[in-house]
């Protein structure tokens, strides 16, 4: 004979009542904590980092960009998140701006080398 009735039916494995003078009874209030634990390891963004190493390194942020990358990779493999994730944000940082800056650079090049072949 099933005790919980049906097979596959859940059952409380214990019922707590807190009772005191002067309260009803009723089941007890149970407090619950959530923990969110980020199982996604940080971006090192080291191909990006590459990208702006070999093709676009003005005032060497493509150099600084690239170290900050390995150093975020070696954090990672060592376990420390944090410091992965603070490399990897510099990295980033300094991504953007090598690009930004090799773009206008590489535009720039482009229309002055327009303008002077249409100039004569």
């Amino acid at each position: 004979m099933n005790p919980a009735g049906q097979l596959g039916e859940p059952v409380p494995l214990q019922e707590r009542y807190d009772w005191s003078p002067g309260q009803p009874r009723g089941p007890a209030v149970g407090q619950y904590t959530t923990l969110n634990i980020s199982s996604e390891p940080p971006k090192d963004h080291i191909i990006w980092s590459l990208y702006c190493f070999v093709y676009s390194n003005p005032f060497c942020l493509g150099l600084a960009a690239l170290i900050f990358s390995i150093k975020a990779r070696d954090r990672r493999m060592a376990g420390d998140l944090d410091g992965a994730r603070h490399y990897a944000s510099k990295a980033r940082c300094l991504n953007i701006w090598a690009t930004v800056i090799g773009s206008i650079i590489i535009i720039s090049s482009f229309i002055f080398i327009v303008i002077a072949l249409f100039a004569r």
